[in-house]
């Protein structure tokens, strides 16, 4: 009761770790075992020079080099077994990487997929940027209304409508521009009316000069007969 079926799995690179770890114990037993014999050796060599035995003392002394001769080919087996040991761990570390950033990659590209991409994503950051200062703008236009400098409503739907403005503006060409302007000259020629001019003269000025010089004329000659008449004869 209460044992689980759920087991690790064990794949082909556990089982040559593992089998590369368990030659490496062994030749730690292994140098163990030649360092004892290379130190009995020793100790049998000295014995047999203190019986002035020369020949066994020598014999001794080549069992051990001969002994020490395979500690350094342990030591450089176990060498390779410790690199090739760390270069396989290396490299399943690796590989878990690896996998772990082509996991997170889907995950951004789905992310990214879902949001739009970069441009849904600038825009989003640009319409946050807008609302943020819409909402900067309202909050200065409620501290003017609270201090009695402006009426809020008036401040904001001026704001509202530069704001406006000024979108559109910077989204017409030149021409667009020329044409919006000759577009409201002519609503307000439809909504003022023609311009009503004063009318111009009928005659002409030299022609009435000319009327008035004939008037002093005729007043001088009616002088000159109402003096003739008036002298006897």
């Amino acid at each position: 009761m209460g044992n689980t079926n759920s087991t690790h799995k064990i794949s082909a690179q556990d089982r040559a770790i593992l089998d590369l770890k368990n030659q490496r114990d062994k030749l730690h037993q292994y140098q163990k075992r030649i360092t004892v014999l290379t130190d009995r050796e020793l100790e049998i060599a000295k014995q047999c020079l203190a019986r002035d035995d020369r020949k066994r003392a020598l014999l001794a002394l080549r069992r051990k080099k001969y002994q020490e001769s395979l500690l350094d080919k342990t030591d450089k087996q176990l060498e390779q077994l410790e690199q090739l040991t760390g270069q396989i761990e290396f490299a399943l570390v690796q590989k878990d990487v690896l996998f772990g950033l082509q996991q997170g990659t889907k995950v951004l590209q789905t992310i990214n997929k879902e949001m739009g991409g970069l441009e849904g994503v600038e825009k989003l950051m640009g319409e946050t940027e807008e609302a943020r200062a819409y909402q900067e703008a309202r909050a200065y236009c409620q501290w003017l209304s609270e201090k009695g400098i402006l009426d809020w409503m008036l401040t904001s739907r001026w704001w509202f409508v530069q704001e406006i403005s000024e979108m559109l503006a910077g989204r017409l060409s030149t021409q667009d521009e020329d044409e919006v302007e000759e577009e409201l000259e002519a609503l307000q020629r439809d909504t003022q009316g023609p311009v009503v001019l004063p009318n111009a003269p009928s005659s002409t000025l030299p022609e009435h000069v000319g009327g008035v010089k004939e008037d002093e004329h005729a007043v001088e000659e009616e002088a000159h007969v109402e003096e003739r008449t008036a002298i006897p004869a």
